[in-house]
């Protein structure tokens, strides 16, 4: 009862913000993303009956307090799912920065829900697993799916869970990475969304938001799809800004890397645009033939880049291979 499982991090095109549901993790909205790759978690995970307590290791550390319980969160529905209450061991690892706006809880709990799942000796569809990965993080439902994909809300996982877009966007996007390391509260900025007065702002506009996103993904049209993602990191950062702890994530390299992309857009037509999550880090959107040109300016701002694709969904690794 062992399975080792790969996952690539999400960048929010239409983000989620707030929960309806802590325990669940049901968010209000509905969201979409594109994985990144090739920045990845790999999860190995082992059930055994002889095991007393469960262990989570990530990056070498084990896990104790909220994040255990976050994991808590997983493992206990798997095993419901299973039958079984055997303990369990895992260990994660990145191959990408942690806890700087990129992604790493999404890739996470959908490598630990690939690999739980697998372990157990459950037969499931990715869009089933994704209700399970979003028990420890809502974006992690769309990292089981993959490339461009799609959570819906709902109050049940029939309706709460993820779907791929089919999309021709897939194969020349290229997202330079802007790192600007800034430790994060994502969790608690989610607890206290609705408490902003912009929530009821951004509420009545997502779902025309998420129609057109749908809709510029089908036509392949770059431009919409990337402007839509720009202006949406806005309409977000207007509510975690807002609420009661005045979150602001952005720092001086932040807003240096949004006016090297827009000037680059304006003054020499190139198709880049940035987004930015509940973080500092920056991901600028272009494509294949503009990357170069991109990450130079990128770099410019006095920022470390790296240079990802889009990635597949969440992945069994045909070899187990332990790691530990």
């Amino acid at each position: 009862m062992k399975a080792t499982a790969k996952a690539h991090p999400i960048q929010g095109l239409v983000k989620y913000h707030g929960m309806r549901d802590e325990e669940l993790r049901l968010p209000y909205h509905d969201s979409i993303s594109v994985c990144t790759a090739p920045s990845h978690s790999k999860t190995t995970a082992a059930f055994d009956p002889d095991r007393e307590e469960d262990v989570y290791v990530i990056d070498g550390e084990e896990v104790t307090g909220r994040g255990a319980e976050r994991i808590d969160a997983v493992v206990e529905h798997v095993r419901d799912l299973a039958g079984i209450d055997h303990g369990v061991r895992f260990e994660s690892a990145n191959n990408f920065p942690t806890n700087i706006g990129f992604g790493s809880s999404s890739s996470g709990f959908a490598a630990a829900a690939m690999a739980l799942v697998e372990a157990a000796g459950l037969d499931m569809t990715r869009p089933e697993i994704s209700t399970v990965a979003r028990r420890g993080s809502s974006s992690a439902a769309r990292a089981v799916t993959g490339a461009f994909s799609h959570l819906r809300t709902g109050m049940n996982d029939k309706d709460c869970r993820s779907e791929r877009i089919e999309t021709d966007l897939e194969d020349d996007l290229r997202i330079v990475a802007g790192m600007v390391p800034s430790y994060k509260e994502t969790e608690e900025a989610h607890k206290e969304a609705a408490q902003s007065h912009m929530f009821e702002s951004r509420m009545a506009h997502i779902h025309g938001q998420i129609s057109d996103m749908r809709d510029a993904l089908y036509d392949g049209d770059f431009d919409a799809v990337f402007d839509l993602a720009e202006k949406d990191s806005l309409s977000l950062a207007a509510a975690t800004m807002t609420g009661p702890a005045g979150w602001v994530y952005w720092q001086p390299r932040t807003i240096e890397i949004f006016n090297a992309v827009r000037e680059l857009r304006n003054a020499e037509d190139v198709p880049v645009y940035f987004s930015v999550d509940t973080g500092a880090s920056v991901y600028i959107n272009t494509t294949a033939q503009y990357v170069d040109r991109v990450e130079e300016t990128v770099a410019e701002c006095g920022v470390d880049t790296r240079v990802w694709d889009v990635g597949g969904p969440a992945q069994i690794l045909d070899e187990a291979k332990a790691l530990f």
